[in-house]
């Protein structure tokens, strides 16, 4: 999928415009001296994003990943750290 191009230069006079055609249609590039700098999302699809890459609390805790015995050295047996006597 090619984007939209706007120079950076155009973006920054015509931002209303960049930003109605951003609601409009979708996702716009901007270039910064010909090398792709940024891309404007509109909201909606920006929280459909978010919410894919950062999962809720609910939905961490109920997933079956992750589960499973933490590995606990053994007491004393740390070298970095002196035996301690009771």
């Amino acid at each position: 999928m090619t984007l939209p191009t706007w120079p950076v230069q155009d973006a920054k006079a015509r931002f209303n415009e960049l930003l109605d055609t951003c609601v409009a249609e979708g996702p716009q590039m901007v270039t910064k001296r010909g090398m792709e700098a940024a891309v404007l999302v509109p909201v909606i699809q920006w929280r459909r994003m978010q919410s894919v890459v950062r999962p809720s609390l609910k939905a961490v805790l109920m997933s079956n990943e992750g589960r499973g015995e933490l590995a606990l050295p053994e007491r004393g047996i740390d070298p970095s750290r002196p035996a301690v006597a009771w």
